[in-house]
């Protein structure tokens, strides 16, 4: 599993703005890691490489759950923390963002069991400093584990 260290805010939003770029539509990236890790830091970076207007403020959708901004294509930000499990995200809706024309990115993804999609791009977040984090990736499917490899020697 390669890893990146993200040694300041600034090398997390390079790489956010890499998969920002990278990503086509049906993409899901799933971000794993405690409160704090910078898990909506990494997608408000991911939105400026998608091209989201920058004086939107990407925010944690922590209380309503969704949040949609456009970009060259859509992004759905989910943060899944305050649900139970994939019955009552099932009956949400959400799976259906995970297959249609954007990028969803979705915190707290444990709690999809198996509504999990296949292909994605899983990213765990860790605590390493006050301002450091390192971001251990996992490409599921052939597809996202070449952009793994790419991403890796981008970044």
């Amino acid at each position: 599993m390669p890893s990146l260290e993200l040694s300041s805010l600034e090398r997390t939003e390079a790489f956010g703005i890499i998969l920002g770029e990278i990503v086509e539509p049906g993409d899901v990236i799933t971000l794993e890691g405690p409160l704090g890790a910078g898990k909506t830091a990494l997608t408000q970076a991911i939105a400026r490489g998608l091209g989201v207007d920058p004086r939107i403020y990407v925010t944690s959708p922590t209380f309503s759950l969704l949040h949609e901004y456009q970009g060259r294509i859509p992004l759905y930000h989910m943060d899944l923390y305050r649900l139970s499990g994939e019955d009552e995200i099932e009956s949400l809706g959400f799976s259906e963002y995970f297959y249609s024309d954007g990028l969803t990115v979705i915190e707290w993804p444990e709690r999809l069991g198996s509504l999990m999609p296949p292909e994605r791009l899983h990213v765990a977040l860790a605590i390493s400093g006050e301002t450091s984090r390192t971001a251990n990736l996992t490409g599921h499917g052939n597809l996202w584990q070449k952009k793994v490899a790419d991403i890796v020697s981008i970044v």
